[in-house]
């Protein structure tokens, strides 16, 4: 064995997750960032299950994968019709994927109640559906659903599925603790009598509903398993899907087998917090690998040793998965993560001198603010510009004044003046919106237009709001995040305060300097 390939399900499982709703861009966003990352494959939905998928599935043939398969999900054929007759089947096709995912049943009970048909013809229903798929070309990965549920029930009939599914083409057989109540040793020891049986590659799908997906997944890594399903930071229906932030550097790092380019797992934390961040989901600090407790570390003999010999307490560097050692209650911090983002800006820039230092005491003050400058990246490079004087002023805001009032039929529900200055001109603008957040972005572009007239290209594509601090109540502090697009590209900024149109005011300022400057 010298790879596992990595199959994400975050735009299928993990928008099932409670409070995920992904928008089409949400999804073609994320999707590009997997590609970039190197997974293998990308389950991106159920064309046939909502009109959002196939408008998903048409657009994504605009990103030109380079390195992952799409694939498009969906169930065997119904009971008692032919594969050509059923609407699901046809609109796993229309998708238009080289690779197709179908899940059928695997335990008897699932047929009998669930399905309410005979296991003979949910055998059929395996084979026919893999069969007319394999006639169009697909490649056919086969997820036994409730695989280790149905073999602890009636382990001749679990495993009669996959001798169907081997037999009817399927390129793979995918093993799924659908339930997420397996444990790993039981895994280990059934997917290796999988692996041993059956000519066809296996792969594992598991669920977290014991705390133990990422070790199940390993443990079948280790017993043969050559595909891993997962989603990106776990997320999924219920406890979630196995995270994927976490099993791939353990299947790297710790079983030395490889699965995405060594070179891209320094963006692994980056990935992880921008996915979080398109999801509207909190980042968990404690994720293993990726989140911003996995280097902490607080006074006492801990800090000593890990600043005598990081090997002291670190099991791997953090440099390496693109996150950074972070010593709390203490003036000491490591700062060669930010050096290197700063560097990207201003190459000449010397890791030890008093700029760098100006903004590793600045990006740690924003932090400890709430500032997340993951998902943010151009409100991180206009930091960084201001802070070494290479900014220019493209316009002075005078004023601005926002009133919101109960929307009704004829009016919208905020309003905003704003007042800029450019070069000594003064101009007044006022506009009206769907929310002050609204009327605030139409009013300033309207304004500056008349100065600079791209910006009439440039406009907000998504907007996100998250509570830093529920204990306070309307008190808490906000993080504003806002995407913004003129066609081409997109970029997010972030904003901070406990007044949320503050925030939005702030990520909305430095959405247009960023696309002024890239721009002039």
């Amino acid at each position: 064995m010298n790879k596992v390939f990595i199959y994400d399900t975050t735009l299928r499982d993990g928008a099932q997750g409670e409070g995920i709703s992904f928008t089409v861009e949400d999804k073609l966003k994320i999707t590009k960032k997997l590609d970039d990352f190197g997974i293998s494959y990308i389950e991106a939905g159920n064309p046939g299950s909502n009109p959002k998928d196939m408008e998903f599935f048409k657009k994504v043939k605009e990103l030109n994968l380079k390195n992952a398969k799409l694939v498009a999900f969906g169930s065997t054929r119904r009971a008692n019709i032919n594969p050509e007759e059923d609407q699901n089947l046809a609109s796993i096709l229309k998708a238009e994927t080289s690779a197709v995912a179908i899940f059928g049943k695997s335990w008897d009970l699932h047929v009998t109640e669930v399905l309410r048909t005979t296991l003979e013809e949910n055998l059929n229903m395996i084979k026919d559906t893999i069969v007319y798929m394999k006639q169009k070309g697909k490649e056919v990965i086969f997820d036994a659903e409730h695989f280790f549920d149905g073999y602890k029930n009636n382990p001749e009939y679990a495993f009669k599925v996959l001798e169907v599914a081997q037999e009817a083409g399927a390129d793979w057989l995918v093993l799924c603790d659908t339930n997420g109540g397996t444990l790993p040793s039981k895994i280990g020891e059934i997917v290796k009598r999988v692996s041993r049986e059956y000519n066809v590659p296996v792969g594992i799908h598991c669920h977290n509903d014991t705390g133990m997906a990422v070790a199940s997944s390993i443990v079948a890594v280790e017993n043969g398993a050559l595909q891993v399903q997962g989603t990106i930071n776990g997320y999924g229906e219920r406890c979630g899907n196995a995270n994927l932030c976490t099993v791939i550097p353990n299947i790297q790092f710790k079983l030395g087998i490889k699965c995405v380019p060594d070179e891209n797992l320094k963006e692994l934390t980056a990935m992880s917090r921008y996915i979080s961040e398109l999801s509207n989901m909190s980042h968990d600090k404690q994720f293993p690998y990726v989140g911003s407790s996995a280097f902490a570390h607080k006074a006492g003999m801990h800090i000593d040793a890990v600043l005598k010999n990081t090997v002291s307490f670190e099991h791997i560097s953090p440099e390496i998965v693109g996150n950074q050692r972070r010593v709390l209650m203490s003036e000491v911090s490591g700062k060669s993560t930010i050096v290197s983002k700063i560097q990207k800006v201003a190459p000449w820039i010397n890791k030890n001198s008093q700029e760098v230092q100006r903004l590793v005491d600045e990006l740690k003050n924003l932090e400890y603010q709430g500032y997340q400058f993951e998902g943010a990246e151009s409100s991180f490079e206009l930091l960084v510009r201001r802070t070494l004087g290479m900014t220019t002023n493209f316009f002075n805001i005078k004023d601005f004044r926002v009133i919101c009032e109960e929307p009704s039929s004829e009016l919208n529900s905020a309003f905003a003046i704003i007042k800029v200055e450019v070069d000594g001109i003064e101009e007044v603008t006022a506009a009206e919106g769907d929310g002050p957040v609204n009327a605030m972005d139409t009013a300033l572009r309207k304004a500056l237009t008349v100065f600079y007239p791209e910006l009439s290209n440039m406009r907000l594509a998504d907007y996100k709001v998250r509570v830093l601090d529920t204990t306070q109540a309307t008190a808490a502090k906000v993080r504003v995040h806002i995407e913004s697009t003129d066609g081409e590209t997109s970029w997010g900024t972030v904003g901070v305060s406990t007044n949320i149109v503050k925030a939005s005011w702030i990520a909305l300022i430095d959405s247009i300097e960023y696309f002024l400057h890239k721009r002039r």
